[in-house]
């Protein structure tokens, strides 16, 4: 699938992992992606590795995930090349209760290749010291 512009990327993305289509992320991810995820303390590289770590993912119950719109920024990187940044927050439950986990995001995307995603770094935002 071709996309016009970044934030059609993004917003698969988001429905696949509502959705639970695991099929539908691993194909936006391009085959040397590099994938640093929320809530692994693992670098994955590999197609199957990215497969395995949304299957895990979407085991969670009632997994979301909520996209902060106004927190997206996108940058032109020439070409076909974009880097778009941001919030999101997943939500699922732990023991019947129902969590979110606010996170921040990095997409490395090219446009011009029919998986897009170059590299994808998701990290829980972290508690304030102070």
């Amino acid at each position: 699938m071709q996309f016009q512009n970044a934030e059609d990327v993004l917003a698969q993305w988001v429905s696949g992992v509502c959705t639970g289509q695991i099929d539908n992320i691993v194909q936006l991810y391009h085959d040397n992606a590099i994938l640093i995820p929320t809530f692994s303390p693992h670098t994955v590289c590999a197609s199957e590795g990215i497969r395995n770590y949304f299957e895990q993912l979407s085991t969670r119950e009632n997994l979301q995930v909520r996209l902060y719109e106004k927190s997206v920024k996108k940058q032109f990187l020439g070409g076909s090349a974009w880097v778009l940044s941001g919030m999101y927050a997943f939500e699922f439950e732990v023991d019947q209760l129902l969590l979110t986990f606010p996170s921040r995001f990095t997409f490395g995307l090219n446009l011009d290749h029919e998986k897009p995603i170059l590299h994808h770094h998701s990290s829980q935002v972290p508690r304030n010291l102070s």
